[in-house]
């Protein structure tokens, strides 16, 4: 690849948090390490201390009306959100700011796909009990989580965000098609898979991956994957638009629970 088709094809993405060390997970480890030092993607680490208007870089105050914690104060991280637009050298309208938030849209791989799409992302994340609402509703686009669960801040969702889109990014991985065949990528968990030894605790791979046959092999794996789907998360199945094939295999699955020969 040209060093101008690595300048047109990179992702940009702007991260603000109190804790831009805890990126490095993301940058010096494995694909997403990878994209990174290969110039897939590139991220900016914006921490809203530097724009805190007190000697002592203090972004969070006491609430109003009482109770627990802090909350992180509005000012600066909205000034914080200036600067990730500045980087991404788009307007306001252009981009995607987004709060990592327990309340916000449930995460899953069409969302993945959406959020691929994006050309100006920035992401937000949280501390301590939250954030001051005025922000949100001043700067916010779009609230998305992980899961219906809470997690101290927003640096480990938007993590798995990243993760999760750098892998969709062409060049990423090493196999085109080993996004193609993950676990929700076409609505459907994935099919199991196997390595050598061709025996192992006393099981041996099934004989239709030995055979050599790829028309037989790619039609076993989608019964698999049906298979799968179907025992363990049919909700998944109600909103897919399933091929003459995928209906067949699906039938066989629910009639049979037997594995395709």
């Amino acid at each position: 690849m040209s060093a101008t088709e690595q300048h047109t094809t990179k992702t940009r993405v702007a991260v603000i948090t109190l804790f831009p060390d805890m990126f490095s997970a993301l940058t010096g480890s494995g694909v997403s390490r990878r994209a990174h030092e290969n110039g897939l993607v590139e991220l900016k680490l914006i921490n809203p201390r530097d724009f805190a208007d007190n000697a002592y870089q203090s972004v969070d105050d006491r609430p109003y009306g009482g109770g627990p914690g802090m909350l992180m104060q509005a000012e600066p991280l909205a000034l914080a959100v200036d600067a990730a637009l500045d980087w991404l050298h788009c307007e306001r309208d252009q981009a995607s700011v987004i709060y990592l938030s327990p309340q916000g849209r449930q995460l899953d791989q069409r969302g993945v796909a959406e959020l691929h799409k994006r050309k100006h992302l920035v992401f937000v994340c949280g501390r301590y009990e939250g954030v001051d609402e005025r922000f949100i509703e001043a700067c916010v686009d779009e609230e998305w989580s992980i899961g219906d669960y809470v997690l101290s801040g927003g640096e480990l969702p938007a993590m798995v965000v990243l993760d999760a889109l750098i892998r969709k990014i062409p060049g990423a991985l090493g196999d085109a098609q080993s996004a193609q065949q993950d676990s929700f990528e076409e609505g459907l968990l994935d099919c199991p898979h196997y390595t050598r030894p061709e025996k192992v605790f006393g099981e041996r791979v099934p004989e239709v991956l030995l055979s050599g046959d790829h028309k037989r092999i790619r039609r076993w794996r989608l019964q698999q994957a049906l298979k799968r789907t179907y025992e363990r998360r049919p909700e998944l199945l109600n909103g897919l638009d399933l091929s003459k094939e995928q209906v067949e295999l699906l039938e066989i699955v629910k009639n049979t629970r037997g594995d395709l020969s």
